[in-house]
């Protein structure tokens, strides 16, 4: 199931402009900020298909029954471009575990790359609920890639994907790859990749925006 959040009218599509914006980019502090507030919306819309049971809440006057979680959700990330999209996520599930790791690209030439996957420090997965963010779906291999490392740790009972701008090409890869049960939350779907695998329009590189340009 496919989530286009840009495909009503809310707040929302001003901190997808945002990102997107040449001007505003400048401003790293603002563009990490706005990635924040495009995954804590979406930390709210997919909360709401997720599993709750009535718990008692004291308060000073009585007790009141109060929806809660069922059970907190993993979040992980991709590093690096995704640390901006997991600590919004992480604003609003604030007990969540978190699980990291490294997905990159390793160049053979200016348009040819394999995805390397080198580093994972997750929770036990098994049966649970996990949420992977990252920024930008191009080609959606880094994701697949990224599933199929996490199972490592157990197999979750589903699975919930979370990114700003996908193409159509990654939602149908990941469908493709992952359970028939995953949701994918995006916040914009482009139509179009480079010959170097990039998204245009876009936004350019996510990492380089919040973080500084790598070498």
């Amino acid at each position: 199931m496919i989530h286009n959040l840009s495909s009503t009218n809310s707040i929302f599509n001003t901190f997808i402009g945002e990102i997107r914006d040449i001007e505003i980019q400048k401003d790293p502090m603002r563009f990490r900020r706005n990635m924040e507030r495009i995954s804590e919306i979406m930390g709210y819309e997919l909360s709401k298909s997720l599993s709750y049971t009535s718990q008692a809440v004291e308060t000073p006057l009585g007790m009141a029954q109060v929806n809660q979680l069922s059970e907190q959700p993993v979040l992980a990330t991709i590093l690096r471009a995704g640390l901006s999209m997991h600590q919004g996520l992480l604003n609003y599930f604030d007990r969540a575990e978190s699980a990291f790791i490294s997905a990159y690209r390793k160049h053979k030439n200016s348009e040819e790359f394999d995805i390397q996957v080198e580093y994972l420090a997750s929770p036990l997965l098994d049966k649970r609920t996990v949420i992977i963010s990252d920024p930008m779906l191009a080609t959606g291999n880094s994701m697949v890639m990224v599933y199929k490392a996490l199972l490592k740790q157990g197999k979750p009972a589903k699975v919930i994907v979370v990114s700003a701008i996908a193409t159509q090409e990654a939602l149908d890869l990941v469908k493709k790859h992952l359970p028939d049960n995953t949701e994918i939350w995006v916040g914009a779907i482009d139509g179009e990749l480079t010959a170097q695998s990039y998204i245009v329009p876009g936004l350019g590189d996510a990492g380089d925006l919040a973080y500084g340009v790598k070498c």
